[in-house]
């Protein structure tokens, strides 16, 4: 399987002033097509580190895509130095040179003569065609490799890439492997004891791959397998699938880019479950998180963010006799909180947060302790407990997360 590597040229690229979107889209695409892109590399307008850059894609990938440095100025320079290195020619294609030249002269402007450079192309090159700017787009076979060179800017890169440069890939590696990929979301489990549990799978890992990253408080299992067609593809993922749950199924929350948060309000709305919330040292964060999803006031009546001792009494209605003898971190007080903020809200589902965020300690408990209360209509009201031993906005973070994997656990169980 051919393997490729993404070149983006410009100075500014590494300077931060423009962010490197054309080498997720030109991923994207490749990997549509069974291709693998190993590396992608960012290299300023500079002639000699263009020159190394080469060399150094050349010994280890097959295809090599640059985007950048095909523009009418002197620090485009991307086709004359790898012509240079391939010991080819410049040479003037008509077509765009005739496109250059008809607007100058459709607007009565003068043409410079570095206009011009934009219709220069490396000589044996197949021309991709620009579409929508001048600067012609090339694809050349040479000493066992394909080199592919975009213009920078993504209005014109994409459709050049999409309409002329793709085809002519898939058509060179013998025709469009299918790749199958899926992504299973995990809640409640580290990465490390997550690739420890796969380990033996990944080891072995042929084909499919599997591939653990770390997400904000999550992990997410990508799977990837390639085949002739979708079908083969698609099943030797789901066997791969099968036995990643087997292991850790009880972690799973999801799958794609659906988030926690996103699932769980999906599935309140579609059972017209109406919530509130009770808050301490999350100070508003769930209610924040539930509130970004459209048509959330269908089931969002409300809540109180309640940070000290005196307004859970004077706002939330927690007993004075609760937060004396059992104090604020504790489950008695969570319960009471979510209880009262879903009597004085009428909604069906009330979950609370109360805890030590951090640094110091409260009322004896450690930094991270942290105790959840849900009341739900007819259910009896639960207290949960969770020690984290992170820094205190990791901890708020993850509590508002392990909330909402408290609701989704309740709804699967009472579907």
């Amino acid at each position: 399987m051919a393997s490729a590597e993404i070149i983006a040229v410009g100075t500014e690229l590494l300077l931060g002033q423009i962010v490197n979107s054309n080498a997720a889209f030109i991923s994207q695409e490749l990997a549509a097509d069974g291709i693998y892109v190993y590396h992608h590399t960012v290299v300023g307008d500079n002639p000699e580190r263009l020159k190394e850059v080469i060399k150094i894609a050349e010994n280890r990938s097959d295809i090599l895509i640059f985007t950048g440095g095909l523009g009418p100025t002197e620090d485009d320079i991307t086709k004359q130095i790898l012509a240079k290195h391939l010991k080819k020619d410049l040479v003037t294609d008509q077509f765009h040179m005739n496109k250059i030249t008809e607007y100058f002269t459709s607007r009565s402007r003068t043409m410079t003569e570095n206009n011009k450079l934009q219709a220069v192309i490396i000589e044996g090159s197949t021309v991709l065609n620009n579409d929508y700017g001048f600067a012609a787009g090339m694809f050349l076979k040479e000493n066992n490799h394909t080199y592919i060179l975009l213009p920078g800017p993504p209005s014109e890169m994409k459709p050049m890439f999409t309409r002329y440069a793709n085809p002519l890939i898939v058509n060179e590696n013998g025709g469009k492997t299918i790749l199958e990929s899926k992504i299973l979301r995990f809640f409640g489990i580290g990465e490390s004891q997550l690739a420890a549990d796969l380990n033996d799978l990944i080891v072995t890992q042929v084909n499919p791959t599997i591939a653990t990253y770390a997400g904000d408080n999550e992990v997410v299992v990508r799977v990837t397998a390639t085949a002739k067609t979708k079908e083969e593809a698609a099943k030797l993922v789901n066997e791969t699938e099968q036995e990643i749950l087997r292991r850790d199924g009880t972690f799973l929350y999801g799958y794609g880019e659906v988030s926690l948060p996103e699932l769980v309000t999906a599935m309140l709305l579609e059972r017209k479950i109406t919530i509130s919330a009770a808050e301490s040292f999350t100070a508003g964060l769930f209610q924040a998180e539930i509130a970004r999803f459209p048509g959330i006031s269908k089931i969002f009546k409300g809540g109180m963010v309640t940070y000290s001792a005196e307004t859970k009494q004077s706002i939330l209605e927690v007993s004075s006799q609760v937060i004396k003898e059992k104090g604020v971190v504790s489950s008695e007080c969570a319960s009471e909180m979510a209880d009262n903020v879903r009597r004085l809200c009428n909604t069906d589902i009330g979950i609370s947060f109360t805890g030590v965020a951090g640094p110091d300690s409260l009322e004896g408990h450690p930094a991270g302790t942290i105790w959840i209360g849900l009341s739900v209509k007819n259910h009896q009201t639960e207290a949960y407990q969770f020690v984290y031993g992170r820094d205190r906005n990791h901890n708020r973070r993850r509590a508002v997360k392990q909330g909402f994997q408290l609701i989704k656990q309740f709804l699967d169980a009472n579907a």
